[in-house]
């Protein structure tokens, strides 16, 4: 079976010069894609807020942990850093992500409809769904534990204590609270971006087969 050739965007951009319903398709496109690019630049910062809150707290952690042998520590003996640990792989996936979107969406307006890239315009928003997802089940499935503490229960617990030196359990409580209810707000950003990238790709199939039907020669 023959596959046929993608049109160029020159040629899309000629056919929609004299063809009105071909105009308002490509302006549907460019709206689509404006708001993809919109929607990507909204989830890398986000992304980047939750890797830089959360690992503010590990690297805070590190710094006040108590040496090997040491009888007085600031933080509990069982302690789990695991859900905060999962904010930053996760915020620094979707961070990976969302840069490459953004690349990929500037290199090229008018996209093909190669396998590659369709491929790339969903699975990038799909692996920082699941990224975030995972994040945040991890997350509240440890922080639920009563006998363990982790960085929101235990920082937010001692938060009305002053501290004039690291740790100030009232900041870091803040940012443990910051990095999840972000990550909990990246979950419908990313399954929006999905769904865009699904209407989106749905319109430029339209206009290329569009334009492959004009181009065709009139049967007899």
């Amino acid at each position: 079976m023959s596959s046929e050739k993608s049109p160029s965007t020159s040629e899309i951009f000629e056919d929609a010069s004299r063809d009105k319903h071909l105009q308002n398709k490509l302006r549907t496109v460019r709206i689509l894609d404006s708001v993809q690019t919109a929607i990507t630049l909204l989830g890398l910062l986000m992304g980047l807020t939750v890797l830089g809150v959360s690992a503010n707290t590990l690297s805070v952690y590190d710094s006040t942990k108590p040496l090997p042998g040491s009888f007085l520590s600031l933080w509990p003996q069982e302690f789990n850093i695991r859900p905060t640990v999962a904010l930053v792989a996760g915020s620094a996936i979707i961070t990976v992500l969302h840069m490459v979107a953004l690349v990929f969406a500037k290199v090229q307006f008018l996209r093909t409809t190669s396998t590659a890239q369709v491929s790339l315009s969903f699975a990038l928003p799909f692996f920082s769904l699941v990224a975030a997802l995972i994040a945040v089940i991890f997350f509240y499935s440890v922080n639920a534990s009563d006998s363990v503490d982790t960085f929101l229960s235990w920082t937010c617990r001692w938060r009305a204590v002053p501290m004039w030196t690291q740790p100030n359990w009232g900041t870091l409580c803040k940012q443990s609270k910051a990095g999840i209810y972000l990550s909990i707000l990246l979950i419908p950003v990313e399954a929006g971006a999905l769904a865009l990238s699904g209407w989106l790709l749905k319109e430029r199939n339209y206009v290329e087969r569009y334009v492959n039907a004009r181009k065709s020669p009139a049967l007899s």
